[in-house]
């Protein structure tokens, strides 16, 4: 990356942070996740259209759920700064993500009533209900190093795709995803999930519950992986 990006970067991963330490103990999941044959196709364009389409579908019922964690979490909050910041994410999925989401669905001839009647898949079910137990079993820390993988992730592949040179730029089909990620909205995002995060486990006791937290973050991670690799299958 850039020193451009490599600073964006470092705002989603503050070095020395809970969030960064997560990702470093996850490296090869996290490679896999960020660097996954999928996420490729879309850089140079390649990945084929049905592998696509069946991701955004199972993308939307994804998002779905992932606001009703961000719901646990206002639920969960232990102050009023936390509930606005859980309420926050809740509504920019609700409002502004799913609303780009159903825009790109519809470009690809996927209406929303049409999503919404559709099965999820095995590892969308696997994903997002491992996300809510953490949740529900543990607390808001818990719950948040479940989530990360997802925010913060999306976050670091859209700068890594716009920042590389071989990146497809002129008729690629998956250029408007790469954008959307990319751009500044779901960067601000992404740091303001972060900065809350990391003044949540000095808050919580991080370093105290850091073999639980890793487990969380990895296992999230590898949920990412196999649902990158459940949109390729469907190829």
């Amino acid at each position: 990356m850039s020193d451009g990006c490599d600073d964006a970067l470092a705002a989603i991963f503050p070095p020395g942070g809970l969030l960064a330490r997560l990702r470093a103990a996850s490296a090869d999941d996290w490679q896999a996740y960020t660097r996954h044959r999928f996420v490729r196709g879309l850089a140079d364009g390649t990945l084929p259209g049905p592998c696509f389409r069946h991701y955004l579908v199972q993308d939307y019922l994804f998002l779905v759920h992932f606001a009703r964690a961000y719901a646990l979490a206002a639920y969960k909050a232990e102050d009023l700064a936390g509930i606005r910041s859980a309420l926050a994410a809740a509504d920019s999925i609700v409002g502004v993500e799913m609303g780009l989401h159903v825009a790109c669905c519809a470009g690809w001839g996927l209406s929303e009533p049409d999503m919404r009647a559709t099965p999820e898949a095995p590892a969308t079910l696997a994903y997002t209900r491992y996300v809510l137990e953490r949740g529900l079993s543990g607390d808001l820390l818990d719950l948040h190093a479940a989530l990360a993988p997802c925010v913060l992730g999306y976050a670091e592949i859209g700068l890594a795709l716009a920042a590389d040179p071989a990146t497809r730029r002129d008729g690629n089909p998956y250029g408007d995803w790469i954008a959307m990620y990319a751009g500044d909205d779901y960067q601000q995002v992404a740091r303001e999930a972060a900065r809350f995060i990391e003044g949540l486990a000095v808050r919580r006791g991080a370093d105290a519950r850091m073999d639980s937290l890793m487990r969380t973050f990895g296992e999230a991670t590898r949920l990412e992986v196999a649902f990158w690799q459940q949109g390729l299958d469907a190829g």
